[in-house]
């Protein structure tokens, strides 16, 4: 399902329960320098990221000063975050303007809250330009924070350079059925440099059966509940998504690749390291 940009007014874009993707929760929030949002959800955990600026979260007793320092786009610096336990409230205050992410997952369990910095976080860069695969993923909540948080997996991909593939050879995450798939919801949200570039994004249901594709823009965003989901960004374009991915029943991510195009794997230079990462 392709949501197209639109302003959400700080209201959720993936609500608690949604019909696609009930294990994911997502909201951008904008805020002004010394406004504040303030937020709960009871069964699910979530982290704030600051796509631009500088925000201090308040949750679960304690307060995390000066997260994030990004300025003019995602692209302007590394991102930092906050864990936000399940049933916890949560603040948080606008040091600059400033627009954040938060992303959830379904978990019953409550947890301890904790600060992703820049130096927490997991970089993986795999593929490569003959293979029109190159990218860079910046892990916020990945395998450096398994033992730390339930089933919340979040991270920012980039693709390096202008133009080309990502989530390629195509894969999908639909089913429970270890040790071959995991059940894991994906939402994204799209960024594109310059902010008038576009893309496009797959869903293929069935393996070698016609799917569908949604052309994406700046702020797009993106549910995949079900079938291989590969996306590109159009030449002369670099392309940035916010992805968020909640287990249903493991907080590792099993992805399944498609089939007719798995020998890819042995093609693009580094990918089974990206795979190991997801957990």
């Amino acid at each position: 399902m392709h949501i197209p940009p639109f302003d959400n007014a700080n209201q959720p874009i993936v609500d608690v329960d949604h019909p696609l993707v009930p294990l994911n929760y997502f909201n951008i929030v904008k805020l002004k320098a010394g406004e504040t949002y303030d937020y709960q959800l009871e069964a699910y955990e979530t982290c704030i990221v600051p796509a631009t600026g500088t925000v201090t979260v308040e949750t679960a007793g304690e307060t995390f000063a000066d997260i994030g320092h990004r300025g003019a786009d995602v692209w302007d610096g590394d991102p930092e975050g906050v864990y936000v336990p399940t049933g916890s409230g949560a603040r948080i205050t606008a040091r600059t303007d400033t627009e954040v992410f938060i992303a959830g997952a379904k978990f019953a369990t409550a947890l301890q809250p904790f600060a992703i910095r820049k130096d927490d976080l997991d970089l993986v860069q795999y593929g490569s330009d003959d293979t029109k695969t190159h990218r860079k993923i910046k892990h916020i909540l990945g395998a450096n924070h398994h033992d730390r948080v339930g089933r919340l997996l979040v991270s920012e991909l980039f693709t390096v350079g202008a133009g080309g593939w990502s989530g390629f050879p195509s894969h999908k995450h639909d089913t429970d059925r270890l040790p071959d798939e995991t059940r894991h919801d994906e939402t994204y949200n799209f960024r594109f440099k310059p902010d008038y570039g576009s893309g496009l994004q797959m869903l293929q249901r069935v393996d070698n059966e016609p799917g569908d594709a949604y052309h994406i823009m700046n702020g797009s965003t993106v549910l995949i509940d079900k079938g291989y989901h590969p996306c590109c960004a159009l030449p002369g374009y670099e392309m940035y998504y916010f992805t968020i991915l909640g287990g249903l029943s493991q907080r590792s991510l099993k992805q399944y690749f498609q089939p007719t195009h798995a020998e890819q794997l042995h093609t693009i230079p580094g990918i089974m390291d990206m795979v190991a990462k997801f957990k």
